[in-house]
Order: C-alpha cells, then structure tokens, then sequence
C-alpha cells in the first residue's frame, strides 16, 4: 500500500509506535545519546516527587489519573480558576475515550483526588517558574502540530513562547519515544513554515510531574547530535519522501 494511502495518524503515534519512520531521519537517537541527554536533568524548587505509595492509592489507569491532571492544571493556569473535579473528569474522560483500552470510571475516589491534585500542583508550579523566567511570553496550550502527508495534525501540550513544552508522567527517565515524539513536532512545524512562514520553536522543555523531572534541550543542538544530516531543508525532504507531500490542511 502507498504510503499516501495509509489511513492518517497523528504524530504522537507515527513517533512512538512507528519509530522506523524517525529512524531514517534520526540514527544517532541511540542509548548513549539519550543516556547523555537524562544526564542534564534537573529538579524544581519547592515540590517534590510523588511517593509511589501515594500512587497507589487510586486503582484508575495511570492515563487517566494523569489526565485528570492535566485538565486541573489547564484551569488554573489558563482560566485562573481551578475546575471541579467532576468537571475535571468530564473532561479527562472525553479526551480519554479517544484510546480503545481506556477504562472510563463513573466517579473519582479519594485516593484518586489525591494524585491528580498532586501532579497538578507539581506542573503548575514548573510551568509557572518557566514562564516566570519568560514574562512577555504567552503560556499556550495544545498547539497546532501540522499534518503532511498520511500524517494527520495533531497538538503538543504546551508552547512558552519559543519553547515547546511536553509533559509525561512515568516512573522512568525520558526515553527514546519522548525525544523522537518531540523531533517529529519539530520537522512538521518547520515544514508548514517553509511554505507560510512563521514561527519555529527553539527549544524543548520536557516536564514529568511525578518524578519533579525537567529535561531543557536546545533543538538545534538535538537535530544535530541525532540525524545523519544537519540541514533542516534535507530533513524535511526525507520526511517527505517517507510520508508523502500533501499538508493536512488543518
């Protein structure tokens, strides 16, 4: 089957679990690259990790309790005024239902409660320090990831300026899946911007709220260690001629 005839996927998906595609782009993206990359990891002041015994109060899948996270977070930051949490889990479990094994719970318990609202007071707080560092920056949330070719749009979590933010919650350090993720919403911003113009993002920022985990990398420097070429022009022309030409129009 061509490959502009595969039905469309957003980028999340084509970067982790179809990483043959960032494969030919990005071959340097190896252990020692990203083992070196974990070594610049850095903490914020005044929150903590979430102890795993904290964790496991809730029996919800670590999705959900996560995104219930999120949407907390995104009320405060954005709304100035923090979301009930059975508005929270409204919303969660919409964005939620979008996953085929995704277990959608009629109400939240205590336990439940209690992680979400630790993971959000930890993001709040790291996005409120980056952008206290950034202060004519605008905090901006889900932007536009475009489209090209079977790859459909698709959104990141956050953008500070010239910074795009992503967010994960896992036990474990960022992983091959992360930087390719962020890599993939790097060429597709770019590619749009070679035919419209606009603004590219200059950094990365990835976020774990429950380990109180940052990890800040420049892009230029991240294309660099991990592609065989350091011309964007050609790195886009090979995301091409994997993906196909056409941009999704979103």
């Amino acid at each position: 089957m061509p490959f502009n005839r595969l039905p469309a996927r957003d980028p999340r998906t084509v970067a982790r679990d179809i990483p043959g595609v960032l494969d030919i782009l990005f071959p340097r993206l190896t252990g020692g690259l990203i083992k070196a990359l974990n070594a610049t990891m850095f903490s914020f002041a005044g929150i903590s990790s979430i102890p795993s015994a904290v964790i496991e109060k809730s029996r919800l899948q670590k999705a959900m309790v996560f995104e219930l996270s999120m949407v907390r977070a995104e009320s405060e930051l954005l709304r100035g005024a923090v979301a009930s949490w059975d508005e929270c889990l409204k919303i969660a479990s919409q964005r939620q239902q979008r996953h085929f094994d995704a277990r959608i719970p009629e109400k939240l318990e205590a336990g439940d409660i209690l992680v979400a609202e630790y993971a959000s007071r930890n993001l709040v707080t790291m996005l409120k320090s980056v952008q206290a560092q950034q202060p004519s920056a605008i905090l901006e949330r889900a932007p536009l990831i475009p489209g090209l070719g079977w790859v459909a749009s698709g959104n990141g979590d956050f953008a500070i300026g010239s910074t795009l933010v992503e967010v994960k919650h896992t036990d474990r350090n960022f992983g091959a899946g992360d930087f390719r993720q962020v890599l993939m919403y790097w060429l597709l911003r770019y590619a749009r911007t070679i035919e419209n113009g606009g603004a590219i993002w200059s950094d990365i920022l990835l976020l774990n709220p429950r380990r109180n985990a940052a990890l800040l990398i420049n892009y230029d420097y991240l294309l660099r260690s991990a592609s065989a070429s350091s011309n964007r022009i050609e790195l886009v022309e090979l995301l091409r001629s994997a993906v196909g030409q056409d941009f999704d129009r979103r």
